[in-house]
């Protein structure tokens, strides 16, 4: 057996590239990837206008005419406290960065269940290509979509009105934003891959991804605070990878001091892309089979 087939990364490229392949050939299914995501950041986060909100509203009190100068600044002050930012639309569309690397990544458990379906697993299986190699191949994959679309968001969000407040800092500001993206498609994209090594039904993984899309997202911080929360979502919120990628996203594009520190939520997502990423390629060798 030559050199090249005990390498542990035999193959990697060839199945990665087999992928990526399989979806921008395919364009019509990354415009539908970007239709959720659009549709929150065009029409909700245009309709909640909070700022307009305070402008158009008027304080009746008996006797007492309150300034409309008065209104706005209070409405303003409100807006800083609760989100950070007197901007909601900004707020809102940079947590829609982790949400589509969330849809992405969840997405990826679905290649190994078509792949086992449609014969193209067992052949792989029976070839020198580690099995390591097959699920790293799909978490690149899916780390690489989600930074592409993270980045058309990004862009359609600064169409739409997303104002940046990272003054001379601009290049590493999309650096660690785009790190912490990284991290957590890596560690999402490995979960849902863990998920589907045994499973032979695609309807499995729909339901996997229906059961966790919506409470992943909003046990987050992508459209709320987590001071705004019940007491009892904070500590979900605070286990929840989301919140510590949104954190980091809006410190670095937006200027709000995150509630957990930027190095320690950092920490958190390597962390949990490294436990993920782990496993599954742990597991892969015991359960991925014919």
């Amino acid at each position: 057996m030559s050199e090249g087939r005990l390498s542990p990364f035999h193959g990697l490229w060839a199945l990665t590239n087999r992928e990526l392949k399989k979806w921008y050939k395919e364009p019509v299914i990354l415009l539908l990837s970007l239709v959720q995501p659009i549709l929150w950041i065009g029409i909700f986060g245009k309709a909640m206008n909070f700022a307009s909100m305070f402008k158009s509203a008027s304080i009746e009190i008996p006797g007492l005419t309150v300034p409309k100068q008065i209104i706005d600044e209070i409405g303003s002050l409100v807006l800083k406290q609760t989100f950070g930012t007197t901007d909601y639309f900004s707020f809102l569309a940079v947590g829609m960065l982790s949400f589509i690397v969330l849809f992405t990544s969840m997405s990826s458990g679905m290649t190994i269940v078509w792949d086992r379906r449609l014969g193209f697993l067992g052949k792989l299986l029976t070839t020198p290509v580690p099995r390591g190699s097959i699920i790293v191949s799909k978490v690149i994959a899916s780390i690489i979509k989600s930074l592409v679309q993270a980045t058309i968001i990004l862009l359609i969000g600064v169409l739409l009105g997303l104002r940046f407040s990272f003054g001379l800092f601009a290049p590493m500001a999309f650096v660690i934003t785009y790190l912490s993206l990284f991290l957590l498609s890596f560690g999402f994209s490995s979960l849902f891959l863990m998920l589907a090594l045994r499973s032979t039904r695609w309807e499995t993984q729909m339901a996997i991804m229906n059961l966790l899309n919506m409470p992943l997202l909003f046990s987050s911080n992508s459209f709320y605070p987590i001071s705004s929360m019940p007491w009892w979502l904070k500590p979900i919120a605070l286990a929840n990878p989301l919140t510590y990628a949104n954190a980091i996203s809006r410190w670095a594009l937006l200027g709000i001091t995150p509630q957990v520190s930027v190095i320690l939520s950092m920490l958190y997502l390597v962390a949990f892309a490294a436990i993920f990423t782990t496993l599954g390629i742990t597991l892969s060798w015991r359960y991925l089979s014919l």
